[in-house]
């Protein structure tokens, strides 16, 4: 795809709190070959392909957006990888001037396939969810994944060479959080980084009480020093996680902690929805149709870049999550994007 001549390259997109964007998530599906149970419900309509984004608005966007300073771009679903043409893609937006790191959050059931196409077409990084290790339980999470394919596509993923691969577990009260130190152990001895997250409140879910399967990061952190000895680092990779080195390894454990410790005032982010939606917080419905911009100026990246700067104007200090609420946000993290 040949790039649109633009007059704004200059722009960077800093919101009204000094805080500048070089960090975008884009969901390039809302579908998923597995049905987590904290992140949509077992029976869920997922969005026409009319109103999902094209290949080459994806594209278009992601021009834009590194235009005005952004550096680093995740591809997001849903599960991405399930996206036709989704390789195509990533060769794509790995090829535009400035940006520094394409990086795809996958949960590794299409890697044994696709683990050497990703890293060809100019993926860096790779993150794959991983939130057991025992095959019922990972059942019982995935409601439909399996855990034997996922295990041979952190392999194959390894075989490929990206620069860095790193492990995501969601921790649930009495559903996983026993495993994390066989998680950490899991990682250390593969080579792998990991980070444990705390549960996302979004979307209404009927699989459990989000109150009660609360498992902050402090505990797990709690847990796992019981094992491994842990240093605090001064690793940053862009994101939220607070990392820490493990004694004895070359590996990275850390903590992405929505409710137990904030990490708003760095927020360097922003998401883009499968169906074009700019969400300026993961927290707050805040946000922009950019799809309705796209679409009506399909030859005009000024357009577009003008609509990021605009929004910038109504991205908020940050969330307040309170999981005794039900639901806080009515989307689910299939939509929202991981």
């Amino acid at each position: 795809m040949s790039a649109v001549p633009s007059t704004l390259k200059t722009n960077k997109l800093i919101d009204k709190f000094g805080r500048q964007v070089t960090y975008v998530r884009i969901s390039v599906t809302d579908r998923c070959d597995f049905r987590c149970v904290y992140c949509m419900s077992e029976e869920m309509e997922f969005l026409p392909r009319e109103q999902v984004l094209t290949l080459e608005e994806i594209t278009r966007l992601s021009q834009a957006f590194v235009e005005m300073g952004v550096t680093k771009i995740r591809i997001t679903g849903g599960e991405p990888l399930v996206r036709k043409g989704v390789v195509g893609l990533l060769e794509n937006i790995a090829k535009l001037d400035g940006l520094e790191e394409l990086v795809i959050t996958t949960n590794g059931s299409q890697l044994v396939k696709l683990a050497e196409p990703l890293k060809k077409a100019g993926v860096k990084r790779i993150n794959i969810s991983l939130d057991s290790l025992d095959t019922d339980k990972f059942k019982k999470v995935t409601r439909v994944g399996d855990l034997d394919v996922v295990l041979q596509g952190i392999q194959a993923a390894k075989k490929a060479g990206f620069e860095k691969i790193k492990l995501n577990a969601v921790i649930l009260k009495n559903r996983n959080h026993d495993e994390v130190k066989d998680l950490v152990e899991y990682a250390m001895n593969e080579g792998l980084d990991i980070s444990f997250i705390e549960e996302m409140p979004l979307g209404v879910i009927d699989s459990h009480s989000r109150e009660e399967a609360y498992y902050s990061s402090d505990e797990i952190k709690q847990d796992i020093e019981t094992q491994f000895e842990l240093l605090p680092s001064t690793k940053n990779t862009g994101g939220p996680a607070r990392y820490y080195n493990v004694n004895g390894y070359d590996n990275l454990v850390g903590f992405i902690s929505p409710h137990s410790h904030n990490f708003c005032d760095t927020c360097n982010r922003v998401r883009v929805t499968a169906s074009g939606l700019l969400l300026l917080c993961l927290g707050q419905e805040h946000s922009m149709d950019l799809m309705r911009v796209l679409r009506a100026n399909p030859t005009d990246l000024d357009k577009v870049k003008q609509a990021l700067i605009e929004s910038m104007d109504i991205k908020p200090k940050g969330h307040d999550f309170d999981i005794t609420e039900q639901p806080v946000i009515f989307r689910h993290m299939s939509v929202t994007g991981g």
